[in-house]
């Protein structure tokens, strides 16, 4: 009557539930971080006439050096 191999063993849920809670946080943290990133960029966009000055510079600095 009181067979123990169909008792079950509370042990195995309970580490199913904490697999399952840590692989929410993760997720969320993931999340968070790509929706942050997003927003970040689309508040401040790159600025297309800093890296046009940026790439000037180079070039220049890049033609005076041939030139020596």
């Amino acid at each position: 009557m009181n067979d123990p191999r169909k008792k079950k063993n509370p042990t195995f849920y309970v580490a199913v539930m904490i697999v399952v809670v840590v692989l929410l946080v993760i997720f969320t943290l993931f999340y968070n971080a790509i929706t942050e990133k997003r927003e970040y960029d689309r508040e401040n966009p790159p600025s297309s006439a800093a890296s046009a000055a940026a790439a000037a510079v180079t070039a220049a600095s890049s033609a005076t050096a041939a030139s020596q």
